[in-house]
This record gives C-alpha cells, sequence and structure tokens, in this order.
C-alpha cells in the first residue's frame, strides 16, 4: 500500500522530499503530501522523517 504522510505530525522540513526516488512527495501549504500513483512503496521517506510523518495506508 502506497505511503501517505500524516499533516498532524508533519513539520514541514521536506526530508522526505529530498529522499524520494521517483519524486512522489510535494510541498503542498508548507506540508508534504505522497502522491499514491507515483509511490513504488520503497519506504525512503519513512526511513528518513525526523518525526515519523510518513505511514503506510
Amino acid at each position: 500500500m502506497p505511503y501517505k504522510i500524516d499533516a498532524e505530525k508533519c513539520i514541514g522540513c521536506g526530508t522526505c522530499a529530498d529522499n524520494c526516488p521517483v519524486e512522489a512527495i510535494t510541498e503542498n501549504d508548507g506540508k508534504y503530501v505522497i502522491d499514491p500513483d507515483k509511490c513504488i512503496e520503497c519506504g525512503s521517506c519513512a526511513s528518513v522523517c525526523p518525526v515519523e510523518a510518513p505511514e503506510q495506508e
């Protein structure tokens, strides 16, 4: 299942987007979101997030 970023946990640092190999993560109003159609479920975002905002749906 694709990953999703918990908007309440996200601090807007962009680390997840910088580490996404398929550029599935974009910034939206200071928070980051994952496009489920582009997500390859690799977990790169979750492994680098300092606040554990990305989660598998």
